[in-house]
């Protein structure tokens, strides 16, 4: 019987990248990747000339089967997404269900993800929280939001740049221009930025000075 690895990748500075994450990628019969032309540029840097297989979200559903007969078969697999830890808001639950299912052995390598650095940089409380990832883009926004300002434990959302402000204006509708959030966007990359204050406060600023690259915000709960 195989194995499955799960492998954080970084999530923009290349510096971290594990040692181990690196030996495992080295090390596995294949690995399996979000975008084969994306990591193969992270799989050049360093050096690991193991050979991918594609596996994005559409395709899935289609791939594994056949991957769970690789598996147990006797192959080793490491899952990859183009950044961050795999099945955080990208692939991975399919394929690690269907192992649990089968009784192959899964193991996940601890390492890069955008939401930690965002909720513990944020100042808000992070004694508890919820990670939403992305939320509904048209049916069941309006009710997901209805929920989430009930909600009082601190809250971790995925947003697109092209969607931020009208999220903002959003936040601002259900839970009220005063609540406090944290905007971070480009984590790990060399043009950082971590914005704080009321959601009417960070509105204003991106209204000003939009904002580009990976976003995740994170809203104080309802006190």
């Amino acid at each position: 019987m195989g194995k499955l690895y799960l492998v954080p990748t970084p999530i923009g500075n290349l510096e971290d990248m594990t040692f181990r994450a690196i030996n495992v990628l080295k090390e596995v019969d294949y690995i399996l990747a979000e975008d084969t032309r994306t990591s193969g540029k992270l799989l050049k840097h360093f050096e690991i000339m193991t050979p991918m297989m594609s596996h994005h979200m559409h395709n899935e559903h289609k791939t594994v089967e056949n991957l769970i007969s690789r598996l147990e078969s006797g192959q080793t697999l490491a899952l990859i997404s183009d950044a961050g830890t795999p099945a955080i808001s990208d692939p991975g639950f399919l394929l690690t269900r269907a192992c649990v299912e089968n009784g192959i052995e899964v193991e996940c390598l601890p390492g890069a993800t955008a939401f930690v650095p965002a909720l513990v940089n944020s100042g808000l409380p992070n004694d508890k929280f919820v990670f939403e990832g992305f939320l509904p883009d048209k049916k069941g926004r309006q009710t997901r939001f209805l929920q989430l300002a009930q909600e009082s434990r601190t809250m971790i959302i995925y947003v697109s740049p092209h969607k931020l402000n009208k999220t903002l204006e959003e936040f601002i509708q259900y839970f009220g221009a005063d609540r406090r959030i944290s905007v971070s966007r480009e984590l790990s990359k060399l043009h950082e930025e971590t914005r704080r204050g009321s959601a009417q406060e960070v509105l204003e600023y991106f209204q000003a000075k939009p904002a580009k690259g990976e976003i995740v915000v994170v809203v104080a709960g309802n006190k």
